[in-house]
């Protein structure tokens, strides 16, 4: 199948940025969207230019950092995947593709493709741990959690931290994402002692990043490659709503 591709290209953070266009010839249907990619590269530097920049690392669908907007869906249409997990059966002969980083105050661009995601790192570096003593490991019925609260727990762990919820809020908030880290620990015993200074702190160093307020779009819970559920923002409201009150006294 023969595409065009409309790429963002970007030399630094500093530099201004404009889309080129390029033609990705003779792609297997069977290849995934990086395997495209690197074809379209592999041809590029054939032909003594530069190869587009983009970040990719398990492959798997696991760490997110491929992470792109695709015809302006972050990680392209296909539900609940990443952009390795996309193949290029999902798209049709002829098409074009326009290729953007993450579009976000908190994510400024590194090059082309590749965003600087470190802005969660530091939300989650703010509170988003347990820094109490435990000990050694217990066994796994030592301390008794309801399954339910265990789900709810699992669900919100998924979360891989790829930042397509910014992507796709139309006011780049890391809301989906820091809820996900909040409510995953402070739904077990193990984060009660600190859950109302977690909540505080993390959603006070989510601000600090430049990202924006939630307004209940909803599109990050269409963008989650892992369908993080939206109650999780109502359950880490709730906590900071909470800790206004039990931080104060």
């Amino acid at each position: 199948m023969n595409l065009t591709l409309r790429v963002w290209r970007q030399a630094g953070p500093d530099q201004p940025g404009r889309f080129e266009t390029y033609e990705a010839r003779d792609i297997s249907e069977d290849a995934s969207f990086l395997e495209m990619i690197d074809v379209v590269n592999e041809q590029l530097e054939r032909e003594g230019k530069e190869a587009i920049a983009i970040e990719s690392d398990c492959r798997e669908g696991i760490c997110g950092v491929c992470g792109v907007v695709i015809n302006g869906v972050a990680h392209g249409h296909q539900v609940r995947s990443t952009i390795c997990q996309l193949h290029m059966r999902e798209f049709k002969d002829g098409d074009t593709l326009t290729l953007e980083p993450w579009r976000a105050k908190g994510f400024p661009v590194v090059k082309d493709l590749i965003v600087d995601r470190s802005a969660l790192d530091r939300i989650i570096q703010a509170g988003g741990y347990i820094s109490v003593r435990t000990g050694s490991p217990q066994d796994a019925n030592a301390i008794p959690i309801s399954k339910e609260v265990a789900d709810l727990a699992m669900d919100a762990a998924a979360c891989i931290g790829c930042g397509a919820c910014v992507a796709a809020c139309p006011n780049a908030s890391a809301m989906l994402f820091l809820s996900a880290k909040v409510t995953h620990l402070n739904l077990l015993p193990q984060g009660q002692p600190e859950r109302y200074k977690r909540v505080q702190a993390m959603v006070d160093q989510m601000e600090k990043e430049g990202f924006g307020h939630c307004s209940n779009f909803q599109e990050c819970v269409k963008a989650c490659p892992k369908g993080i559920p939206l109650d999780v923002i109502s359950r880490m409201t709730r906590d900071f709503i909470a800790a206004q009150v039990k931080l104060r006294d």
